[in-house]
């Protein structure tokens, strides 16, 4: 393979929603890109996406596939990605390495819910966006429908670049407005053959031809002037008017494909070379100090390792692209995150299980390594000129779906814990937790499907049994009002004794609160609790009443008891205890004895101070079509949501809610439900409440029914 420079690289992110043909699509680019001989089939299970055995297993992309191909000169990079929002993270992924988002629409279906889910990430990450209506030889196929659709949803930015003129069982040809041309498709797909427009299609192709000027021509200020002084542009003035809509984002060209049977394929890979931006004028990456990478060969080089996988025969296997410079096989590497030295012992260009050996990569390309002892993805690798630069790694979204899991053999946990790790370094939207205060080992991720996903690999492959189980809430203890105790430690039973008496107030802390003045405040020491929210814990005594060096006891005590709150066994938060006084015994006094007298007093104190139990509250965004508001609204408010507010974007309205996160237990799955897959929603942890008196009261008791269950 030749070495490509920055300006003949394409770097395209292939999205969609399930079943409207991404991989096939991607299987027809490949085989044009002399990739491949021989074009596999969704259906026959041999495509060079979806080549994992639980892919295969669903006939459904789960991750995204890298892949590339060469065409007039142009290297095609490609990285085919699943539909279902539950794996939004290999989206996310993708466009924060691509340069251009290419939507696949079924023609039969309309704009679906993956293509809205997914535009609201390409319109985030600032990416130019390419529909292909795509299975246009479906029986039901209706591009009109389609264009209509796209226009309500997306705008007059909407631009109709083909249109068929056989949609439909048998569809062949497309009158294409840019080249103002008829395309012909060889029944067995290919180059087209190019002939004039007939006349029952000239009308209609000249007002869409006229259309496409008038867009062009908005986005350059010559193009403008020329285009009032003559009324139309020449073919190259168009294609330069439309390359900068495309790439300010204000200009989405629709193209026609019918991929199965290889219909508009060829065109559509001319058009990706001819007018999709290359690296270098799409937007600039920044490092961590400000720096610009601005793909340039000459500069000392940088790549961001996005993504990792586990392949057969290879090993673990890194793709990164390339921000600045070159990448040469046997170069030396810096990782600027943990400082290891790397020898980047193969440079790689693959696709799916497919392979090639290169000696050099520019800055703008999308290759592979392997044997790195030290890097996962969000890592930087750096040449040693430069080894401290650092690229911001990517954002994705908060968790929104959480399950307590734990294998049903215990020898194994060991193992699971392990795998778990290992889960996470090449699923970034996996979140492993090993909860002390729940003692259980919680899992969260972007839906139920994208966990079992994982369940699959843990006993398909790992051949380890496992149970998900609802995870318990972590909630909180406080207190609501000031409260006295005293509790005496006692304890003879031969020999040294035991014993300590202590006499505390404690009352509720809030950030300037005014200290009480009751007792007179000798010491005060402030801890910030590793769960949030505040100790304070006050010196009182007068006297001598207990010796100084048995405090740090009484705090350890309090501590101990914190972890472990009185009412439920949650941790407590939000407290300022007030020692001042207590008795000592000249020979029986030490520091356990005061300890649990600490312990206890406050156990005491805290049942007499108004105690309530805190929970999560979460921020949630709803995205829901108009259609479904009244059935989601009435499930939120089930879920004792309390609506912030409503807007609308486009066909949807985005509610604004705060819900406990004990409501949101398999939201997704309910969601779902409720609006036909078509809604999604994002939840990110916000602060925490008092719960409902009743909640309250079913929480107590069913935390005394375990207590006794245990005992």
């Amino acid at each position: 393979m030749k070495v490509y420079q920055t300006n003949e690289i394409r770097n395209i992110a292939i999205l969609g929603g399930a079943k409207n043909g991404k991989t096939t699509l991607s299987e027809a680019i490949l085989f044009h890109g002399g990739v491949i001989t021989r074009r596999g089939s969704v259906d026959d299970k041999n495509t060079v996406s979806d080549y994992r055995e639980i892919e295969l297993e669903r006939q459904n992309s789960i991750y995204s596939t890298i892949l590339y191909a060469e065409h007039a000169g142009v290297k095609i990079n490609m990285i085919d990605c699943p539909g279902f929002d539950d794996f939004i993270g290999e989206v996310i992924t993708a466009l924060r390495v691509c340069d251009t988002a290419l939507m696949v629409l079924n023609a039969q279906n309309g704009v679906d819910v993956g293509a809205e889910i997914q535009w609201r990430w390409v319109k985030k990450a600032k990416k130019p966006l390419v529909f292909v209506v795509n299975q246009l030889d479906h029986d039901k196929a209706n591009f009109d429908e389609m264009v209509r659709e796209l226009k309500q949803d997306f705008g007059n930015g909407v631009t109709i670049i083909q249109y068929p003129i056989n949609a439909g069982v048998g569809f062949d040809t497309v009158i294409d407005v840019l080249q103002m041309k008829q395309l012909s498709f060889p029944s067995n797909g290919g180059t087209a053959v190019v002939s004039e427009i007939p006349e029952s299609e000239k009308a209609k192709a000249e007002e869409l031809h006229n259309t496409l000027i008038e867009n062009a021509a908005e986005n350059d200020e010559s193009l403008m002037e020329k285009f009032f002084e003559e009324g139309t542009l020449t073919e190259e003035e168009i294609k330069k008017g439309l390359h900068l809509g495309i790439l300010n984002g204000s200009t989405f060209p629709v193209l026609c494909t019918a991929a199965k049977t290889d219909q508009g394929v060829l065109s559509l890979m001319d058009f990706i070379k001819d007018n999709c931006p290359a690296p270098n004028e799409a937007a600039f990456e920044k490092t961590k100090n400000g720096k610009v990478l601005g793909f340039d060969v000459k500069e000392a080089a940088s790549a961001f390792v996005f993504k990792a996988a586990i392949e057969q025969h290879l090993g673990e296997v890194s793709f990164m692209k390339i921000y600045n410079g070159e990448f040469t096989e046997a170069m030396d590497a810096i990782n600027p995150i943990n400082g290891s030295k790397e020898r980047i012992s193969q440079l790689l260009c693959i696709a799916g299980k497919n392979r090639e050996k290169i000696e050099k990569a520019c800055a703008g390309d999308i290759v592979a390594t392997i044997k790195l002892k030290n890097v996962y993805p969000q890592h930087t690798l750096n040449s040693t000129k430069n080894p401290e630069d650092v690229i911001e790694p990517t954002v994705f979204p908060e968790p929104k779906f959480r399950t307590a899991i734990k294998a049903k053999n215990s020898s194994d946990d060991e193992k699971l814990g392990a795998i778990l790790n290992e889960l996470r370094k090449t699923d970034l939207t996996l979140l492993v937790e090993q909860s002390k205060e729940l003692k259980q080992t919680i899992v969260s991720g972007q839906g139920e499907q994208h966990l079992n996903i994982n369940r699959w690999i843990i006993e398909k492959i790992n051949k380890i049994e496992i149970e998900f189980i609802s995870p318990k809430i972590p909630y909180r203890e406080t207190i609501t009002k000031s409260a006295e105790s005293m509790y005496r430690h006692k304890k003879q039973s031969g020999g040294a004794g035991q014993f300590g008496e202590v006499h505390m107030l404690i009352e509720p802390y809030y950030e300037g609160m005014t200290p009480q003045n009751k007792y007179p405040i000798r010491g005060t020491e402030s801890y910030d609790l590793p769960w949030g929210g505040k100790l304070i814990f006050n010196n009182c005594i007068v006297g001598g009443a207990i010796d100084a060096r048995f405090m740090p006891a009484i705090l350890k005590g309090i501590m101990e008891k914190i972890e472990d709150g009185p009412l439920t066994g949650s941790y407590a938060r939000d407290i300022c205890v007030n020692i001042y006084d207590g008795k000592m015994h000249p020979v029986d006094s030490n520091e356990m004895a005061f300890k649990l007298a600490g312990r206890n007093a406050f156990k005491d104190a805290f049942k007499n101070a108004g105690p309530r139990i805190l929970e999560p509250i979460y921020d949630v965004e709803v995205f829901v079509p108009s259609e479904n508001m009244g059935s989601v609204m009435t499930d939120l408010q089930g879920r004792r949501a309390v609506v912030m507010g409503m807007d609308s974007e486009g066909n949807f309205q985005k509610i604004r809610a705060k819900v406990p996160l004990a409501e949101m237990n398999k939201y997704s799955t309910s969601l779902s439900s409720v609006t036909s897959g078509r809604a999604s929603y994002g939840m990110k942890f916000a602060e925490y409440q008092q719960v409902p008196s009743d909640v309250q009261s079913a929480l107590l008791k069913a935390y005394e029914e375990s207590q006794t269950d245990e005992d």
